[in-house]
């Protein structure tokens, strides 16, 4: 089955891709297929931010399409970044977006927070969404150079490294983007 997922992040692709990789999916990119729009997000959730890019590329190419908006969630910050994770500080730089989520933590002795991913399926014209979260705290500090965007400062529950401490494979065990991808591909073996 060929599925278009509605990215530009080859970091975002290649974690799914190892999680596809013997499912009989076959992925392809907004890149693969052409399409070298930059998908507005103009939703107030991630569960409109999602269906706003899986809807626009089934609508423009007809072709069944999955999209994710996903985002870390700090309570102390009243939910920011949330669904403007990708450029929280304006500029869409993940270290310098990290560096402002240190900044405005510096004090706060609540430290918790949640990577919240939700995708967006549309699948022979009808829309269908999948949910997955990951709770944790946040580190002072920036550790392990594995993965991307907040990684190095998230610390799931359970555990006593980040995010970018842990291999691909570990890290997709237990993410919040491999929680809402397994439901995807759930339903996605019901339809076949």
């Amino acid at each position: 089955m060929d599925l278009i997922f509605a990215t530009h992040n080859s970091h975002k692709l290649g974690e799914i891709q190892e999680l596809v990789a013997d499912s009989g999916i076959r992925l392809r990119s907004l890149t693969d297929i052409g399409c070298a729009d930059e998908i507005e997000e103009t939703g107030t959730t991630f569960e409109a931010n999602a269906s706003i890019k899986s809807r626009y590329v089934f609508e423009q190419f007809g072709l069944n399409c999955f999209a994710d908006d996903s985002g870390l969630v700090v309570d102390a910050l009243h939910g920011e970044p949330g669904i403007y994770s990708a450029r929280y500080s304006g500029s869409r730089d993940p270290k310098v977006n990290l560096d402002l989520v240190l900044e405005r933590m510096q004090g706060q002795t609540n430290r918790t927070a949640r990577f919240v991913s939700v995708i967006s399926l549309v699948f022979d014209g009808k829309s269908y969404l999948f949910r997955g979260e990951v709770e944790g705290t946040l580190a002072t500090e920036c550790s392990g150079l594995e993965g991307f965007g907040y990684d190095p400062i998230f610390i799931p529950n359970g555990y006593a490294y980040t995010f970018a401490e842990m291999s691909l494979v570990e890290k997709n065990r237990i993410s919040h983007r491999s929680k809402a991808l397994t439901q995807l591909f759930q339903f996605l073996k019901s339809r076949t």
